[in-house]
């Protein structure tokens, strides 16, 4: 701890997708579709727990064990969902039980020429000294690719 010190960040992440608005939304609406991206990395990250309740204030959380024996948490809660152009939501992310930071993130669906614009703007406080010299940033880019993976299929 660093006696309550809290420190800021701030990215957005744009991407131009080969798919519709309502397949880019539905990436993230639909549990079982979002399931298929929003994860650990295969062979270094286990599931332990997940659950999603896609709604004005309902809550997701995903819980996993790294191969290094350390566990992280996410859980969130939705604020603002407009079907198809925006979802607004804040989430708390914890590592071993330690809370590190609270983020707002708000995601963005823009229909442009036969796709969509997807943008991505997180504010995060990152809390008691945890220093995250741009992991967030890091594997928010690494979920965005591979949720672009899963719409982008033919």
């Amino acid at each position: 701890m660093s006696g309550g010190a809290v420190t800021f960040g701030r990215f957005t992440i744009e991407r131009r997708l080969a798919a519709p608005p309502a397949r880019v939304f539905a990436a993230f609406a639909d549990p079982a579709v979002k399931a298929r991206w929003f994860a650990g990395p295969a062979g270094e990250w286990r599931q332990r727990e997940r659950s999603c309740d896609f709604r004005e204030g309902g809550r997701e959380r995903l819980v996993g064990d790294w191969n290094s024996g350390l566990v992280t948490e996410f859980d969130a809660v939705y604020l603002d969902i407009v079907p198809d152009i925006r979802i607004v939501y804040g989430y708390g992310m914890r590592l071993d039980g330690r809370r590190i930071s609270m983020s707002l993130a708000t995601l963005e669906f823009r229909a442009e020429s036969g796709g969509t614009r997807f943008v991505l703007t997180e504010q995060g406080a990152f809390l008691d000294g945890y220093e995250d010299g741009g992991r967030r940033e890091h594997g928010t880019q690494a979920l965005i690719a591979a949720m672009a993976g899963v719409v982008e299929e033919r």
